[in-house]
């Protein structure tokens, strides 16, 4: 979804290193619903990525849980008397730390987004495409 109805964002994130970026985009291109591609620079756009993490909790451990949690500015969406359901957006790095801090606790079930990301700045890149 994108603020121009009828028109989806999709974020593909490729590993240049291994396969030439132009060769990505020449397979994309040939994608009959595929209006333009734009190239977003790490450093010129926000990246996020999104999770949801099913933590094991109990009486003893919920505490600490909440703890680990609210230290790295996550949310609990869902609470049961065995379980937390745990929210966080950030960077990789976040995200991963996240997880190695919840590990102990034991994690019963992780859902994530693939990368999200968006140019900085006030130019859209919807914009873009409609124009050309």
């Amino acid at each position: 979804m994108t603020e121009v109805p009828g028109i989806s964002r999709i974020t593909v994130v490729v590993d240049v290193e291994d396969l030439p970026l132009e060769q990505v985009t020449k397979q994309l291109n040939k994608l009959v619903n595929v209006i333009k591609i734009v190239e977003l620079d790490f450093a010129a756009s926000v990246q996020r990525e999104h999770m949801l993490i099913k933590v094991r909790t109990d009486n003893t451990t919920r505490s600490n849980v909440l703890e680990v949690v609210n230290l790295f500015r996550a949310s609990v969406v869902d609470y049961s008397t065995d379980a937390l359901v745990v929210e966080v957006t950030g960077d990789k790095g976040k995200v991963d730390a996240l997880l190695r801090a919840l590990e102990p606790f034991g994690i019963k079930e992780i859902a994530q987004s693939g990368l999200v990301a968006i140019g900085r700045g006030s130019k859209s890149i919807t914009e873009r495409v409609l124009r050309g």
